[in-house]
């Protein structure tokens, strides 16, 4: 994978690479880190309660089913990889327009 995202258009997969900073005031992009996108979470890392935040908050930003998200690595980490299956190209755009590319 090449920087914080990977888009596959034939199997419909869009696969990112978060950088989670939890007890936030309020859930929001903060731009990028390193290779991974940041997100901040209203949630504490207790419990899976950040993870299902962070499933919901992109939920909600890009307009998808929770169900298609997917925590694929990094349950116990800041540092996670996502995968959102039935993925097209418009979806990588909302999503590089949230981060300001």
């Amino acid at each position: 994978m090449t920087g914080w995202h990977r888009f596959d258009p034939d199997a419909r997969r869009l696969t990112l690479t978060v950088h989670v900073q939890p007890n936030a005031a309020a859930s929001a992009v903060a731009g990028i880190h390193g290779d991974a996108l940041k997100i901040r979470i209203a949630a504490p890392a207790v419990d899976n309660k950040a993870n299902a935040a962070l499933i919901d908050f992109l939920h909600r930003l890009l307009n998808v089913p929770a169900s298609q998200i997917n925590l694929r690595r990094g349950a116990h980490g800041r540092r996670k990889i996502i995968e959102i299956t039935n993925a097209n190209a418009s979806l990588l755009t909302r999503l590089k327009a949230a981060v300001g590319q």
